[in-house]
């Protein structure tokens, strides 16, 4: 019954109990223009049979071939049926925080072998147990080099993915933390003049993000260069994770935050994701959450300790880093599941896989529509200008059993009817063709 909603003669017993005679007596204290007085307007409860077969019919619409050339920060990549099984053992799958080390090395050996990988990708020399996603690891590594510098702005690049700005910008707004965007050149990359312009003795970071929202690989040596000879920190943030198996990692980054959904972590809707912050050792004191360190027990066998817990649970709250109250452990041991299979050649391979298609795909929308951004690097994703609204491209795809690229309209006005576009491993040939079609007719 805890599932269910209360039933009359339940609602009739609780008004008893209270002292009230009916349900608008309760809610007599709120004027009456503002009390709700019909009924919702929502389809009639279901049988949990029928919610069953309903969900059953909605997951083969959306499981029955589609082809996905959508990306913009979630990524459609293949999972491994493996990873599903082993997270269901119960050891993992019911862990919680591990606050007593001593008892929880199988969950801290787990996040030690995450945070390892995460450095030798990044080029960083330690990273956290996790955050919650990409964004608030932005939020989070803006938060860390302010309290590292003193210093109280930030600059970042309106090519950092839009939800992740917003993030920021909600995290910053009540902190007295202003917040400056450089636009973006032609070729898609930060205005280097703007950004040297926009930086100042109050800067404490640039963030940008690489590949950047429209594919395209930034500079980051240049971008490193000017932000420090201004006494800034870099950030670095990373959306396509996958884009590491071929792209040389931030390495002139100070911050490296990550959204590692690509490592085998299922697109669910939006989530849950993992979230990946990266630093320098000299830096760690400032990190946010949690750091799990190898050490070794009396009789000198390997174990693991959290080494470092800076967040508000642990130490006095003006102390804490960080008001993160858990890390995705769950989620994050499946991104380590995914590299320990893929490996180093692995991820390299796959990333050449994207790449490719992308290519391809690019060559063939530039066939009938404009490809934007030219003359930079770019990974698995590209921007299409048409003359025809994105939109309705994506309606005739549909039908076609074809999920499209993300209209731009909403976060980049300027940019007419663009559209950003993906290409994954597991998009085909075939699907690319008959995308291109469509932008044709």
């Amino acid at each position: 019954m805890r599932y269910l909603p209360k039933s009359p003669a339940d609602r009739e017993e609780m008004l008893r109990e209270i002292g009230a005679p009916n349900i608008d007596e309760l809610f007599s204290h709120i004027p009456a223009e503002y009390r709700f007085k019909r009924d919702l307007k929502v389809p009639r409860q279901m049988a949990e049979s029928e919610i069953i077969e309903y969900f059953k019919q909605r997951s083969e619409e959306m499981s029955a071939g589609f082809g996905i050339l959508l990306g913009a920060g979630s990524y459609y990549h293949y999972r491994p049926v493996i990873i599903d099984s082993l997270i269901s053992r119960g050891e993992f799958f019911t862990a919680y925080t591990p606050y007593q080390a001593e008892i929880s090395q199988g969950t801290l050996q787990a996040v030690f072998e995450f945070q390892s990988m995460i450095c030798e990708l990044t080029g960083m020399e330690v990273a956290n147990a996790s955050l919650y996603d990409g964004s608030t690891g932005v939020a989070e590594g803006v938060m860390m080099a302010v309290r590292l510098t003193g210093r109280s702005e930030t600059v970042i690049a309106r090519s950092v993915h839009p939800e992740h700005r917003e993030v920021l910008a909600t995290y910053a707004q009540h902190q007295a933390m202003p917040i400056r965007e450089v636009g973006f050149g032609e070729n898609g990359r930060i205005d280097l003049s703007a950004l040297d312009a926009a930086i100042t003795d109050k800067t404490a970071a640039v963030v940008v993000q690489s590949p950047n929202f429209f594919g395209t690989i930034e500079d980051v040596a240049a971008i490193a260069d000017i932000a420090h000879k201004k006494g800034a920190l870099l950030i670095v943030s990373i959306s396509e994770a996958l884009s590491l198996g071929i792209v040389k990692p931030p390495v002139e980054a100070d911050i490296v935050t990550m959204e590692a959904q690509s490592f085998g972590v299922p697109l669910g809707f939006g989530g849950p994701y993992v979230g990946v912050i990266a630093t320098r050792e000299k830096f760690v004191r400032q990190i946010p959450g949690r750091l799990v360190g190898q050490t070794v027990d009396k009789q000198g066998k390997r174990g693991f300790v959290l080494t470092l817990s800076t967040r508000e649970q642990h130490i006095r709250r003006e102390k804490a880093t960080s008001n993160i109250c858990t890390n995705q452990g769950l989620v994050a041991l499946m991104a380590t599941i995914y590299m320990t299979i893929y490996g180093r050649e692995g991820l390299k391979e796959l990333a050449k896989q994207n790449l490719a298609k992308a290519v391809y795909a690019a060559g063939e929308f530039g066939k009938i529509a404009k490809v934007l951004f030219g003359g930079a690097p770019r990974f698995n994703e590209f921007v299409v200008q048409t003359s025809e609204d994105s939109r309705a491209i994506n309606e005739r795809l549909l039908e076609k059993k074809i999920i499209g690229g993300l209209p731009l309209k909403k976060f980049y006005p300027e940019l007419g009817n663009a559209a950003l576009w993906c290409c994954t491993e597991l998009v085909t040939k075939e699907q690319i063709d008959l995308a291109a079609k469509a932008v044709q007719k």
